[in-house]
Formats: structure tokens, C-alpha cells, sequence
């Protein structure tokens, strides 16, 4: 590999020109992953053997060989490879932007053109790559879009020191990249038309039969598959999950007898166009990872919005002509596409759902429309318009003020509002929530602690159980030294909000008897709804990385029943006869639980307690921050509101167009009928013209890019005669006016079709800058072309009755399974008012006719043979 040449960070150009008037510079330390297969770029010195060293390396025989397995397999299939400290230098000159990352203070590694690239190239990694390291941005390139030349596609991580550091660089360089904005010369005072936002929720939840092997054609034809493969044998597995060439994410290794439980989720959002996602199942064997078998699944024939839980087929990649399945995967499959408008669209939205109480509104969404899954993005609305706080504090004292007279009842019920507590301290308290038990839950699983203290469920002696009762104390004690060491990192927003239930709370319950009431009822989110449940399923989280083993798993149930005990502030309430052991404990940390609930339910005077210490990284991202501020007003609308607002990265936007579809989609299954006097007549009927709206911009947009393609066809075979080319002043000015297109045609052209594409080729997006589709597409792993034939495909019902994968495996051309993600197909009439971005995925053939064409295949198959030998 060629060295790249040696740079000062300082006074480097890479464009060997003169500095602008507007450039401007922005720095920020990091940490560069570094794969193996990519060293620094320059020379390493390797000295030279000599017969003296070659002796030297004579082992004495009282020594052992210590033979290092390969890092991959004590990072537990994490990919090879090490941080390194970098520098990043973001430059600007113009309409130019070049990311510069260097190591070892002076080496350029990397030189990447922030403005070729799009804001969805741009995205945060997935904690399960490289946890626990967390507060990574994954940035994804193609040919063309780095200055170096030895530079290859590989995806560029950096990891950033804080939340706060890697969400304002993550808004900083979106800022100058292009966003998947259509339609720009249609609108171009808006920067287009409408843009897209697309996300896959991943939920790999067990195996089944995985390295038992059968034929493909015994799923697909219903035959039987006695005495194929052999019996299950015990081995470790784990999942890569793929999209588009690039590893996205993977679960935990589980070791089992082909029947492996992950339980883990995976939320991949600001996806580019969707392709293929593929998830490869591997095997380790004596330290290597063994490719099992693959999960094909073609993301375009889903239906946006609904999930799909079904067994999906792992397909053998071996170099035989003959397709073989390894087993079967259970998952659930979200995916969701949506058409943004320009944020003034959606005013009558807005304004209708800031009439009330967003909370009321909320619950019923849930109630009357039965839409569980959009709590968050009210949630994020709220958050955005800064009314959160007040409104839970208005549903806390009506939820005080008709509470009974019973202390044991208050705030422990699923209401509205403690719902929305959840979801308000998993917004506000992720980072206090790592700090007060990320770190010991780690140390309890890395040491892999097992605590059993029920003799019933112990086949061990008296003394054992006291041993493991000390145990559990010991553990109890470090959990709670570490939840009490950060009490003063609590937000300011959920000191606030539990100041003001305390307070009213105390005014409410004033007896002798409810002394402790008002410690209780703080306790009761903080530590019942938030603390607590991190300790019982820390994986769901993002505390540890995938399901702890079970006898881990027993291990925090108990530490959480012994913390919640604690909460409650009545230590002599045990209703286990073998947790009685830790009442000391207890009795010694209830001052302690005092006080810190007082600390997490009083606000500091400054927003964020202490100001932050005067260190560079912090002037750097203020610098950015600012930037961002100025920059905002000269941007036109769509780029502008493509960047999240800080510190929360919000997209009100997104989270208004989610919110509107949902409804839609909701009000299309009742077909079309919404109930008089409904508090949510008004939101639907906004949320519906909202559909018309976008609905007409994608018309508009389908309608000039086919009348464009008739006329280049016409142009070209007329250039024949007049000697005009359609590149010519006439026709590119005719070709750019939407104007000229006459009504007629609009009718006739569209009088009887469903929706157009949303999604036109790059081309027409982004004509200035190469297109990631037009770059040469890598395969992950060679299989023969029947073995690519087996895909999987959303089924035409949101629930599949049947296994996904048993219904939707089927015989097809590649070209068939595989759509082009530029184009989505049109939709059927009887859908057109359920969601403009619903595909029907398509139908499967009957097991007559694939049976039939696999009998038709074999003849032709025999007969050219008979050929060939003559």
C-alpha cells in the first residue's frame, strides 16, 4: 500500500488552494477504528532477523507456549480491529466541505467529501458493533468521494468522548451533505418537493434447527424432511445483520442445541433507498467464525408501517448447484418509508394537537384508534415544543386530586401518565442511566456471578445458601454505591418533574402515617419504572450486549427485588422467607435512599447543574453549534429542517409525518369513516389533507419525470431529421418547464393509476454528484444462482397466520425478487386511501404451478444433456 502523504493538520489544503474568505475550520478529537486489513498510512520499520535473535527465541523447557486466540474471538464477534486516537478537521470553502481524520497528530488517514455525500450516508453506529464502546457515527462512501487514492469503500468509524459531542457532529456534517430531497426543480425556493425518511426495526428472537440441513425444495413443495441432516448438535451462533453490503449490527454469541435465544432488537433508521437486507448466520468453531447460512430478505415488498413474526429459512451458501436450509430464524420485521413535506404543511396538524393536553391526546390515539407504537413520536413533538413538563405536571394533579384516600395504589397503576413517565425518563435519563448501573451490570456479567438464595430452587447445603446470601449483599452494596455516587447527574428535566410530584404529593397526604408517602411516590418512577427495570432486562436497554445467561438472569432479579425493597423504604417487608438475610443492609441504606431522593427531586439553579469544564472539546462544539445557527437561515427549507434539532436530535418533521400516516392508515381500515364528535375528528381530517397534499406531490413529480423520458425519446428520433440534439437550448428549455406539460395529458396519463413512484432515480435527484447506485455492487458471500433465487418477501397480510419464511420462500428470478429501489410499484385502488407508500408485495405462485415449472426445468435440463453428448 502506497503511504498517503504527511500533512500539517494546521496548514494543510487538500485542494492545494488558497483558503477562502467564508472557509471555516472545525476540530474535535476521536477515536478511528482501525480494521487490520488497513494499517496507518506509513511505513513500519521491521527490523531484521539475526542468528543471535534467532537463538534468543529458544523457548527454556520451564516455560509454557501461550499460543493468543485471534482478537475476534475475545471481543465475542466483534470485528478485528482497534481505536486509535485521531483528530477530525472539518473544512469549508464555499460549496465545498472535506472531513480530514488524522492520526499520530500529522498522518492523514482519511479525506472525505462531506458535500458528495447524503444525509443518510452519514449515521449513527450501532451499539452492538462495537460495545461497549458507544458514541459512534458510521460514514459510508463510495468511488469518487475520498481524495486519496489508495482509499477503498470501507465504512468509516469514529467515536466521539460524549452524547453531547457525537449528536452536535452528527447535525454538523448532515449539514453539508445533500439531503434525499425530490422534486428540486420543481421547488427549488424549498430545495424540493418532499424527503424521505426510511427505518427497519429488527427483532431476532430465537433459532430453531439451526445446522440441521435439508433441500429448499421440501419447504417450498410441503414434502418431508425425515431423515434429512441429522440430529441438532450444540454449538455457538451468532447474526450479522447486512444492508446493502454493510454490516449494520449482530447479536451476542448463544451456545445451544440448534434452538438459540437472542431476544435482541435492533432500530436501523435514516436508511438510504432499501435494497436487500441480509442477515448471515455464523458458527464458531476451534476460534473462527464459520458462515452457516443466510437470510435473504427483499425490504421493498413489505407493507410500510406493519410488523411481520414469522420463522425466516437460513439458506446454506455452500458451492454445490443446489440450495440447502440450515435452519430457521424467528424475527420481527418493521418497515417503515415516509413522505416529509416542508414542516409549513403541517401547521394545521401542529396547531390541532397543541390545542390539549398532549398526554390526553395521546392516550386517545391509544384508546380509540389503537395506535400503541406512536407514543414516542408524541412524545418527541412534545419535547421539541417544550411542553412536556408542564403537561405531565397538569396529568399529575389530576391524577393526585382523584386519587383515593389509599397510599398503596398512588402512581402504581399503567395510567397514562406513568406511561408517559417511561417514556419521558428513557428521553431525558439514558446517560444517567448508563452512569448508575451500566458499569456494575457489565462486571456482574463479565464475571459471570450466579446468586441462588431459594433452597427450593438450590439443591445446595444451609452453609452454601449463607455463603450465596453474602453474595447478594455484596452485590446489593455495589449496586447501590454506584446509583447513589451519580445522584447529582440527574437531568434537570426529570428533577423538575419530580420535584413537583413530591411537592404535591406532601400537600395532598399530610397525615402522621404518610410521612414517607412523598419519598415513595419519587421513588415510584425513578426507581419502579426506570432503575429497576434497567436491572431486570439490561439488554433492553443497552446496558450489556444481548440476553444475559440464565443464571446471570437470576442474579438481577434478585439485586432488583432487593433495590426495589429499598425504594419502598420498609425494609421489614419481605415476602420471601430467604431474602430476610439482607434486612441489615436494608435497615443501613434507608437514610442513604432518602437523601437521594431529595438530591434527584430538587433542580439545581443552572440548567445543567455545574458548567461544563473550559476544555477545548467543548469550544470546539459550541464553535459548531454556532455555525449550524447561522448557517440554518441561508439553507433552503428541506436541508434546514433534514437537520435534527439539539441536543435531542429531533426531526419535528419526520415525527409529524409518521403521526399522520399512522391515523390515515387507521382511518382507511375503518374505511374512510371517522365518528362525529371524536376529540380526534378535527387531527384526523387535518392528517387527511396533509395525505392529499403529499399525494399531489408525488404526482406532480411522477408526471413531469415520464412526460420528460417521452420527450428525450421523441427529441432523439427527431434529431434525425432537424439535426437538434435534446441537449440543445430549445429542448433543454422545454425539457426543465413543468409548465408546458399540457392538462390532457396529465389526465389521460393518470386517470386510472394508483400512486407513482416516490422515490426517482438519482439522477434526477442529484445530477451534480455521483450516485452511490451507480457504483459496482459488492456480494457478501458467493452462492450459486438457484441459491439467490431463495428471497424472502413480505406476505401480502400485515400477520402471516403461517411462518413467514414456510409461505414466502419461493423459485424466482432474481430479477423478479429483486426491485429496483428507486421505483416503488403502483398501488391498487382499494389501497389508495390506506397510505401513499403501501406496496402490495407480489402474489405467490400455487405449489401446482411451481411443481409444474420445477418438472418443466428437470425435461429441459435432460434433454439438453442428450444434445451435448451428440
Amino acid at each position: 500500500m502506497a503511504p498517503a502523504p504527511s500533512l500539517d493538520i494546521h496548514n494543510s489544503d487538500p485542494w492545494d488552494s488558497v483558503h477562502m474568505p467564508g472557509s471555516r475550520d472545525f476540530l474535535v478529537s476521536v477515536e478511528l477504528w482501525s480494521p487490520p486489513s488497513r494499517g496507518l498510512a506509513r511505513k513500519v520499520n521491521i527490523p531484521r532477523k539475526t542468528a543471535e535473535r534467532r537463538d534468543s527465541m529458544a523457548i527454556p523447557d520451564n516455560r509454557k507456549i501461550i499460543k493468543e486466540k485471534p482478537s475476534w474471538f475475545r471481543t465475542l464477534g466483534q470485528p478485528p480491529g482497534d481505536w486509535r486516537h485521531a483528530t477530525c478537521k472539518l473544512t469549508e470553502e464555499g460549496d465545498r466541505c472535506v472531513l480530514n481524520i488524522y492520526v499520530d497528530e500529522n498522518i492523514l488517514q482519511h479525506s472525505i467529501y462531506i458535500h458528495l455525500l447524503r444525509c443518510s450516508d452519514i449515521r449513527p453506529a450501532d451499539r452492538s458493533l462495537f460495545f461497549p464502546n458507544t458514541h459512534s457515527l458510521g460514514i459510508y462512501t463510495t468511488a469518487g468521494q475520498r481524495w486519496l487514492e489508495n482509499e477503498t469503500d470501507e465504512v468509516v468509524y469514529i467515536k466521539f468522548s460524549s452524547s453531547d459531542a457525537v449528536n452536535t457532529w452528527l447535525a454538523l456534517l448532515r449539514s453539508y451533505a445533500c439531503p434525499e430531497a425530490y422534486g428540486q426543480r420543481l421547488a427549488p425556493q424549498n430545495g424540493g418537493l418532499y424527503r424521505m425518511w426510511r427505518q427497519v426495526e429488527l427483532r431476532i428472537i430465537q433459532g430453531r434447527h439451526l445446522g440441521v440441513t435439508r433441500a429448499v425444495t421440501h419447504q417450498i413443495l410441503g414434502l418431508s424432511s425425515d431423515g434429512d441432516g441429522g440430529d441438532a448438535v450444540e454449538m455457538e451462533v451468532f447474526c450479522q445483520i447486512h444492508f446493502n453490503d454493510n454490516t449494520c449490527g449482530r447479536t451476542a454469541p448463544k451456545k445451544s442445541m440448534g434452538s438459540q435465544e437472542w431476544h435482541e432488537q435492533f432500530v436501523f433508521s435514516d436508511l438510504p433507498p432499501f435494497g436487500e437486507m441480509v442477515i448471515q448466520v455464523y458458527k464458531t468453531k476451534s476460534a473462527k467464525a464459520l458462515l452457516l447460512g443466510s437470510i435473504f430478505i427483499t425490504l421493498g415488498t413489505f407493507r410500510r408501517g406493519e410488523l411481520v413474526d414469522g420463522w425466516f429459512p437460513v439458506i446454506s451458501a455452500g458451492s454445490t448447484a443446489c440450495a440447502v436450509q440450515v435452519g430457521e430464524i424467528r424475527l420481527k420485521v418493521k418497515v417503515d418509508e415516509e413522505i416529509i413535506l416542508p414542516n409549513s404543511a403541517y401547521a394545521a396538524v401542529m396547531q390541532s394537537i397543541l390545542q390539549r393536553n398532549m398526554l390526553d391526546l395521546l392516550s386517545d390515539l391509544e384508546q380509540e384508534m389503537k395506535l400503541e407504537h406512536i407514543s414516542s413520536h408524541v412524545i418527541a413533538i412534545a419535547i421539541a415544543k417544550n411542553v412536556l413538563t408542564s403537561h405531565i405536571t397538569e396529568l399529575a394533579d389530576r391524577e393526585v386530586d382523584g386519587a383515593p384516600n389509599s397510599q398503596h395504589t398512588l402512581f402504581r397503576g399503567n395510567t397514562v401518565l406513568t406511561k408517559t413517565m417511561e417514556l419521558t425518563m428513557s428521553s431525558y435519563g439514558k446517560a444517567f442511566l448508563e452512569a448508575s448501573v451500566g458499569p456494575v451490570i457489565r462486571s456482574l456479567c463479565k464475571n459471570k456471578v450466579a446468586i441462588e438464595v431459594d433452597p427450593l430452587k438450590s439443591n445446595k447445603s444451609i452453609k452454601d445458601i449463607e455463603k450465596n446470601v453474602e453474595v447478594l449483599e455484596y452485590w446489593c452494596r455495589e449496586f447501590w454505591k454506584q446509583i447513589y455516587s451519580v445522584r447529582a447527574e440527574c437531568p434537570h428535566e426529570l428533577r423538575k418533574i419530580f420535584q413537583h410530584i413530591r411537592q404535591l404529593v406532601e400537600e395532598r397526604f399530610d397525615s402522621p402515617e404518610s410521612r414517607d408517602l412523598k419519598w415513595q411516590s419519587v421513588s415510584a418512577f425513578c426507581f419502579l419504572r426506570f432503575i429497576v427495570p434497567a436491572i431486570l432486562h439490561p439488554h433492553l436497554f443497552g446496558l450489556c450486549h444481548g440476553l444475559p445467561p440464565e443464571p446471570v438472569q437470576r442474579s438481577l432479579i434478585l439485586i432488583a427485588k432487593v433495590m426495589q425493597s429499598l425504594a419502598n423504604l420498609n425494609p421489614t417487608v419481605q415476602k420471601e422467607e430467604f431474602m430476610r438475610g439482607i434486612k441489615n443492609f436494608l435497615k443501613d441504606s434507608i437514610p442513604a435512599m432518602i437523601d437521594y431522593i431529595l438530591v434527584v427531586s430538587t433542580p439545581v439553579p443552572e440548567r445543567y447543574g455545574v458548567f461544563p469544564p473550559a476544555t477545548n472539546d467543548n469550544h470546539d462544539r459550541i464553535q459548531a453549534m454556532n455555525s449550524l445557527r447561522e448557517r440554518a437561515h441561508s439553507m433552503p427549507t428541506l436541508h434546514r429542517e433534514a437537520i435534527p434539532l439539539l441536543p435531542h436530535l429531533i426531526d419535528v418533521s419526520k415525527h409529524l409525518a409518521i403521526l399522520g400516516s399512522a391515523i390515515v392508515r387507521n382511518i382507511s381500515r375503518r374505511n374512510g369513516e371517522l365518528q362525529k364528535g371524536s376529540p380526534l375528528e378535527e387531527l384526523s381530517q387535518k392528517c387527511l389533507e396533509v395525505e392529499a397534499e403529499a399525494l399531489q406531490c408525488v404526482n406532480q413529480l411522477a408526471t413531469r419525470l415520464h412526460y420528460v423520458s417521452v420527450q428525450s425519446q421523441v427529441g432523439s428520433r427527431n434529431a434525425f431529421h432537424d439535426g437538434s440534439s435534446p441537449s440543445s437550448p430549445i429542448n433543454a428549455r422545454f425539457l426543465h418547464s413543468q409548465s408546458n406539460i399540457p392538462s390532457s395529458y396529465k389526465a389521460r396519463r393518470y386517470s386510472k393509476s394508483g400512486r407513482p413512484s416516490t422515490a426517482p432515480s438519482s439522477s434526477e435527484t442529484y445530477s451534480d454528484i455521483p450516485s452511490s447506485s451507480s457504483a459496482e455492487k459488492r456480494t457478501l458471500v458467493t452462492v450459486p444462482a438457484v441459491v439467490r433465487a431463495v428471497r424472502v418477501q413480505a406476505p401480502s397480510s400485515a400477520l402471516p397466520q403461517e411462518p413467514v419464511g414456510e409461505l414466502a420462500s419461493s423459485w424466482r428470478e432474481p430479477a423478479v425478487l429483486v426491485p429496483s429501489t428507486a421505483d416503488l410499484h403502483e398501488e391498487p385502488s382499494e389501497h389508495r386511501k390506506q397510505s401513499f407508500l403501501v406496496r402490495p408485495s407480489p402474489s405467490l405462485p400455487s405449489l401446482e404451478a411451481t411443481a409444474d415449472s420445477e418438472e418443466s426445468r428437470k425435461r429441459k435440463g435432460f434433454l439438453h444433456g442428450l444434445w451435448t453428448r451428440r
